[in-house]
């Protein structure tokens, strides 16, 4: 029964969600608030109905009913539980009901958050019905083309699990949620730009309504995608974080365009510019969340990531091409309410740093998206298949990140409207010297890449001008109320939670800058077929000797594991282990590298053993072995300072959770989010705070 009531509530889901857009579009025209509010009744509704259908799919999955065609394709007896349970997004039906929750989950949450304010009802009315035809879409493809709740009979007695790289690591139940969240949520800035074009609001509430609809996605975004490279270098055996996957790019491409329109809006609420710029920048973003979907899910592209062929690569195709040509021929007809009153008043301004540095993400944008649309292309216009490698995106993406790197301290440090030339050569100043001094001690120490000094040094240039904003603030409080240093950073910080949460956030991204530029260069391996009863094998400062080499069966998979005791410099190296008497994480002395063996898989899955460390990671993966467990073949990687990069990451999500916190009162030091004020104002303000 669980699939005939499942497929009943997603077509009440959508026949809700249908009569929820026309009743908030003709509410808002009319003026007639009953039916705004019975649009938000509907999303509440349409919230208990798809979590109800979530909820029933979860069941069937751990109660293999085996009946309902989706378990049949992606569970089975052996898989452990855990795996069973997130295997409801490790195929394409799944993770659009996955999809369709998070975004009924925004939905409700929009239409709550709507109907507690009723400063702009007609904006609002716009947006709630925006997005729920974007529901309308993502049910149809539920109860259409990727309808999880289909039947079998007879059913079958068991299945063949998930895609083995898929219950590898338990990443797998960290990585899709976090992206989805991030993805899905980029459908709410999108619903409040078409409002703003549809109601002609497009003034300083919807700004900063925006810009924090849009905080939060992003968040969710930046830390799926640091998921997801840490997910790739921990499974999958190669070392490496990143290959420019087309789906990698899928992700990063609306990453980039929503930093880039972050940026935008900050200068739109501020001088009141940009205004055409800043919704296109919300449009593409969500047209390439709804890309990177359809590149996902219409089979087009071979990717670990990618799912199989099917008939919802022509419905994404269409949809994305309906949103297209609606949002161009919205913004054309809406133009005269994009006409922003503000100018550029000085080359040397906070708003000149912030529309270069919108042209940068917009041609990294345009990078990235040539490189992964060009084979399709070149394959459908010739009939001939063409590669584009990480050496072109790495060729063309560096200059465009150096820069990006630069002007992460850049921007903050410049006043808005009009800077002193003497006041900024002041700030400059010690950043500069620092930098300075940095670069050449790395070169005294030995650094011959270029593009790694480079990154680095601009690195320290930048968070010098960044650590600045905190510094001249705090100054002002500590001699005003002789206050500790700790103390008056976090009385500032505080005070402004929006200023300074972003800074903390240009901090997460120039720690992952650094971590990127030195792993991928100083990244090097070895392999050696080491010997149970041989010598150490000698690498750099390791030692790495093989102990044993046995067997395992788990319920899902056999496994061979290889026990290797590692030293660094004479000290015996442990890693972090699970289970056990409390507490639960402890440290274990010796590295398993392990080869896994699944039914349905022909050849083995590598899982490596790394030992962690924020100078370098040592990264073992077993390649081969004797039967009798006498000698196995290892590869070694050496990876210097990878782990900073899921450290920024997690940096990055802090300063934005940072920002968001809920204040108890306004201060005065928060003239910077909606005055004029300048770091000098700011000064002045936390002295008097």
């Amino acid at each position: 029964m669980i699939g005939p009531i499942g497929q009943l509530a997603m077509l009440v889901a959508l026949a809700l969600s249908a009569m929820g857009a026309v009743a908030a579009f003709v509410g808002a025209r009319t003026g007639r608030s009953p039916l705004v509010a019975s649009a938000r009744n509907a999303s509440f509704a349409i919230l208990l109905l798809v979590a109800m259908g979530f909820g029933m799919m979860e069941y069937a999955l751990i109660t293999h009913d085996f009946s309902v065609k989706y378990v049949a394709q992606v569970g089975s007896l052996e898989t452990p539980t855990f795996y069973t349970v997130i295997s409801l997004w490790s195929a394409l039906e799944g993770s659009i009901l996955l999809w369709a929750l998070i975004l009924a989950g925004y939905t409700a949450l929009l239409a709550w958050r709507t109907a507690r304010s009723r400063e702009t009802p007609m904006l609002d009315a716009y947006t709630l019905g925006t997005i729920l035809c974007v529901n309308v879409f993502f049910l149809l493809l539920i109860v259409g083309p990727a309808d999880p709740f289909g039947t079998l009979n007879p059913a079958p007695a068991n299945g063949p699990g998930p895609n083995p790289l898929l219950q590898n690591h338990p990443f797998m139940g960290v990585h899709p949620p976090l992206l989805y969240i991030g993805y899905v949520g980029m459908a709410v800035p999108f619903a409040l730009g078409i409002g703003a074009l549809l109601s002609g609001n497009t003034g300083r509430e919807w700004s900063k309504a925006v810009r924090r609809w849009t905080l939060v996605p992003w968040a969710f975004l930046t830390l799926g995608i640091t998921a997801g490279a840490w997910w790739s270098y921990e499974v999958l055996g190669w070392g490496g974080f990143w290959a420019w996957d087309p789906v990698e790019n899928a992700s990063f491409m609306p990453w980039l365009t929503a930093t880039a329109f972050l940026h935008s809006v900050m200068v739109q609420e501020r001088r009141d510019m940009l205004k055409t710029w800043t919704l296109s920048l919300i449009v593409s973003t969500f047209l390439l969340t709804l890309l990177g979907t359809f590149l996902t899910r219409s089979g087009v592209i071979a990717s670990v990531h990618a799912f199989s062929e099917g008939l919802i690569g022509p419905f994404f195709l269409g949809f994305l091409g309906l949103v297209l040509i609606t949002s161009l021929a919205l913004i054309a007809w809406k133009s005269d309410y994009l006409r922003g009153a503000g100018s550029m008043d000085s080359v040397v301004s906070r708003e000149t740093a912030f529309l270069v540095n919108n042209l940068l993400f917009v041609a990294f944008t345009f990078v990235v998206l040539l490189g992964t649309m060009f084979p399709l292309i070149a394959e459908a216009l010739r009939g001939a298949k063409v590669t584009v490698g990480g050496p072109y995106f790495s060729r063309m993406a560096a200059p465009i990140a150096l820069a990006l790197v630069f002007l992460t301290g850049v921007g903050p440090a410049l006043p808005w409207r009009r800077g002193s030339t003497d006041a900024v050569r002041r700030k400059f100043l010690w950043p500069g010297a620092v930098a300075v001094l940095g670069g050449a001690i790395l070169l005294i120490g030995g650094m011959r890449s270029l593009s790694v000094w480079l990154t680095m040094v601009l690195a320290i240039f930048a968070a010098g001008l960044v650590v600045g904003e905190f510094i001249g603030p705090a100054r002002a409080r500590r001699s005003a109320h002789h206050e500790s240093w700790p103390a008056a950073i976090l009385r500032v910080a505080t005070g402004n939670r929006r200023r300074y949460g972003g800074y903390v956030v240009h901090f997460g991204v120039m720690i992952a800058a650094v971590g990127i530029a030195v792993a991928s260069v100083y990244k090097h391996e070895a392999e050696w077929t080491l010997s149970k009863d041989g010598p150490a094998q000698t690498y750099g400062p390791y030692e790495l000797k093989l102990d044993s080499v046995w067997a395992v069966q788990d319920p899902n998979r056999d496994g061979v594991i290889a026990g290797v005791t590692a030293h660094k410099s004479g000290r015996l190296i442990k890693r972090l282990a699970f289970g056990g008497s409390f507490p639960w994480v402890h440290r274990k002395a010796g590295l398993i590298p392990r080869l896994n063996y699944y039914p349905t898989m022909n050849e083995p899955i590598a899982t490596p053993s790394v030992y962690e460390h924020p100078g370098e990671d040592l990264y073992l993966v077993l390649v081969a072995y004797e039967r009798d467990g006498s000698k196995a073949t290892i590869k070694a990687i050496v990876s210097p300072m990878v782990g900073w990069i899921w450290l920024g990451g997690i940096v990055i999500a802090a300063g934005v959770a940072f920002a968001l916190w809920p204040r108890r009162r306004r201060s005065d030091a928060e003239g910077d989010e909606t005055g004029t004020a300048t770091q000098e104002d700011l000064v002045e303000s936390a002295a008097r705070a």
